[in-house]
């Protein structure tokens, strides 16, 4: 599964959660300005969205969450904390959420 990132700087640590949980490609947008992310596509390959909206704003997600809803792409919102990254793609993709957040 290929994944896509959508927000603040670095991500390292919840690269390697969504990892574990069968990431295979990871790409990162950090959406510091709002023409980087509102001039792209999501990439073809991608299989999930992971949106950080702690560090996004509200023209570039809905942008993001609009393609996504029409090319039928899973959406993850959460904020820049790693459980809450896993504990949102947990319910998404319907796995047992080991920290029960």
């Amino acid at each position: 599964m290929d994944v896509l990132i959508v927000g603040a700087d670095e991500v390292k640590p919840i690269k390697g959660v969504l990892k574990e949980l069968g990431a295979k490609k990871i790409t990162h947008w950090d959406a510091r300005s709002e023409n980087r992310v509102n001039k792209k596509s999501i990439p073809e390959n991608v299989s999930c969205v992971v949106l950080l909206t702690s560090f996004l704003n509200h023209n570039s997600m809905k942008k993001i969450k609009q393609e996504a809803k029409k090319r039928n792409i899973p959406l993850v919102c959460a904020k820049r904390s790693v459980n809450c990254v896993y504990s949102e793609y947990c319910k998404v993709f319907g796995l047992k959420d080991k920290f029960n957040c």
